[in-house]
C-alpha cells in the first residue's frame, strides 16, 4: 500500500507538488443512485415535478459541482477541464421493489493530475440535487454506492473498479 500523498514527513498536511508531472490526457468515471418511492420516479420521468425538470437541473448542479471541486475539498488542485457529462438512468427491480435513478459523471482533462475528485463530486452534487428537488413528496430517499468507476491517464495509469 503506498504512503497518503497529502502529507509531509512531518505529518502536516499539504497539497501535492504536481509541477514535474506530464500533462496527459486523464478520464474519471464515477456513479451513484438516489432510492425512492416509486412515485417519487414517476414524477421525475414524467418531468411533473413542481420545482421543474429534475433531471436537467442535477445535470447542470453535477456540472457545476465537477467545476468547483477545488472549492469544496480543500487540497484539490484547481484544474481546467475539457468534458464532463452527466447521464441518468432509471432502475427499477421488481424483484427487490426498489427505485433509483443512477447518476454516471465523466470528466476528463489534460494536466497532471486526475479527475476522480471531480467525477465523485459531479455525482453527489446530481443527486443531492435530485434529493432537493423531490423533498417535498419523499423525505425517505436515500444515496448509495458513490464510487469511481474508471480512471485513465497518468503515471499509475489506468484503474477499472472491481
Amino acid at each position: 500500500m503506498s504512503a497518503l500523498t497529502h502529507f509531509d514527513a512531518q505529518g502536516q498536511a499539504h497539497m501535492v507538488d504536481v509541477a514535474s508531472k506530464p500533462a496527459t490526457h486523464r478520464i474519471a468515471i464515477a456513479s451513484g443512485r438516489i432510492a425512492m418511492r416509486p412515485e417519487t420516479l414517476a414524477l421525475v420521468q414524467a418531468g411533473t415535478a413542481k420545482k421543474g425538470d429534475v433531471l436537467g437541473i442535477a445535470r447542470i448542479a453535477g456540472i457545476h459541482g465537477a467545476k468547483k471541486t477545488s472549492d469544496l475539498i480543500p487540497l484539490c488542485h484547481p484544474l481546467a477541464l475539457t468534458r464532463i457529462a452527466i447521464e441518468f438512468e432509471a432502475l427499477v427491480s421488481s424483484k427487490t421493489d426498489t427505485h433509483n435513478i443512477l447518476c454516471t459523471a465523466r470528466v476528463e482533462t489534460v494536466g497532471p493530475t486526475g479527475v476522480e475528485m471531480e467525477a465523485l463530486t459531479a455525482v453527489q452534487i446530481a443527486l443531492l440535487t435530485i434529493y432537493d428537488m423531490c423533498k417535498a413528496v419523499d423525505r425517505n430517499m436515500s444515496i448509495h454506492d458513490v464510487r469511481v468507476l474508471e480512471k485513465h491517464g497518468g503515471n499509475s495509469g489506468s484503474f477499472l473498479a472491481s
